[in-house]
């Protein structure tokens, strides 16, 4: 029998990889001219972030992407990143490398394997369909075996599916447990069946605070495709400047990606923005999946009440509801979703640590931090805002 041989290559340019290769491994599904299950593992994902100097030199987020070759054919690929620090990740691992630091380690640089700047569930050991259990084990191979020769302590796999988390454990990397705030489509036909659904008092104050948000004075734009112009991404850079700038410093993202995605994501893309005196004064941007809506960033220059939940939260349950898409993903953090549906759900991320005595640490750690994820979601599902059987106090 034949030895199989599979090379793996570390590339620190998506320009060394055909689109076609990549996505043959990061959306197959989407061979047939259909959407992706989700937008952010495309290659023209990256590569706008790339392109755009939003990863790259300067930025902490240098590129080295994974390919697994087999007989001359990309067979697996994977988003990795060498990194200088943790910041835009939203799966918080700041008190790890102030640990290994104290203890006399260095953390940095450590390589993550996600997408840059987005919580989002997806992916990450990107294989051609019916090679993934080889060409999952060959990319964490290469990935742990890339960090061994450069002396790189860790290795971090984040926001990946849960299958993907099972078969991370069975390759020996420490499983990581953390939630976020998704909303679920029920079948429902409107906006009002998802209102049914839900108790007297949560009902009452949604429809209140969508009410408030109308009257801002102004018209509320849901644009997707060719219906989003270039002049659009002049505001909606400035509202995400000010979100930037109030979170985290500064944007993560640089000007230029929004001439990219104009160029090559527009139609990945539900841009909801609110109009008022022939001025853009707020909007919320979101990625189209397969069968998921996904929140990523929001920003304003004018405030008006509950106009942040009206297009962050409730546009996006109108959109997912009108096209049919099962779930929205509002992005990391937050728990005042919970009163407008969006209800906890698990997370994952897998972690390589080289050290032993760390790793054990680490491990101890990861533990005792699942069992608390799991008692949050019981206890915040239990306050969720969904009618109860035989509830007297709903109706």
């Amino acid at each position: 029998m034949r030895e199989t041989r599979i090379e793996i290559t570390v590339h620190e340019t998506l320009a060394e990889i055909a689109p076609e290769d990549w996505d043959a491994c990061a959306c197959p599904e989407a061979a047939d001219g259909g959407r992706p299950n989700d937008p952010f593992t495309t290659h023209r994902f990256l590569y706008a972030l790339e392109r755009s100097g939003s990863v790259g030199r300067g930025t902490g987020w240098q590129p080295r992407y994974l390919t697994a070759e087999m007989d001359g054919e990309i067979i697996a690929a994977a988003p990795l990143y060498a990194k200088g620090h943790s910041q835009g990740e939203y799966i918080f691992d700041h008190s790890w490398a102030h640990a290994y630091e104290r203890a006399g380690g260095r953390y940095y640089p450590k390589l993550q394997m996600a997408v840059p700047f987005t919580p989002a569930t997806g992916r990450r050991l990107l294989t051609r369909p019916g090679l993934e259990e080889m060409g999952q084990s060959a990319l964490v191979q290469g990935a742990v075996q890339l960090a061994a020769e450069h002396g790189i302590a860790t290795v971090h796999i984040t926001f990946c599916t849960a299958a993907e988390a099972e078969a991370g454990e069975q390759m020996g990397l420490m499983h990581r447990l953390s939630d976020q705030f998704h909303w679920e489509n029920r079948g429902y036909a409107d906006f009002d069946g998802f209102l049914a659904d839900l108790s007297s008092r949560k009902r009452k104050n949604i429809r209140k605070e969508r009410r408030t948000a109308q009257e801002f004075g102004g018209e509320i734009l849901a644009l997707t495709g060719d219906q989003i112009q270039p002049e659009h991404w002049d505001a909606f850079w400035r509202f995400y400047q000010d979100t930037g700038s109030r979170k985290w410093g500064s944007p993560y993202l640089t000007r230029a990606f929004f001439d990219e995605a104009q160029e090559t994501l527009r139609d990945d893309i539900l841009l909801v923005l609110a109009e008022r005196n022939g001025r853009h004064v707020a909007g919320a941007l979101n990625f189209i999946g397969r069968d998921v809506l996904y929140g990523r960033y929001w920003g304003c220059t004018e405030h008006h009440p509950c106009l942040h939940f009206e297009l962050c939260y409730y546009q996006a349950i109108d959109y997912a509801i009108q096209h049919g898409l099962a779930r929205v993903e509002a992005g990391a953090q937050g728990e005042h979703k919970l009163a407008r549906g969006y209800m906890p759900s698990h997370c994952h991320s897998l972690h390589w640590i080289g050290d032993p005595n760390f790793r054990h640490a680490v491990e101890e750690f990861l533990r005792a931090e699942r069992d608390a994820v799991d008692q949050e979601i019981e206890v915040l599902t239990s306050y969720g805002p969904f009618r109860k059987t035989c509830n007297t106090e709903d109706e």
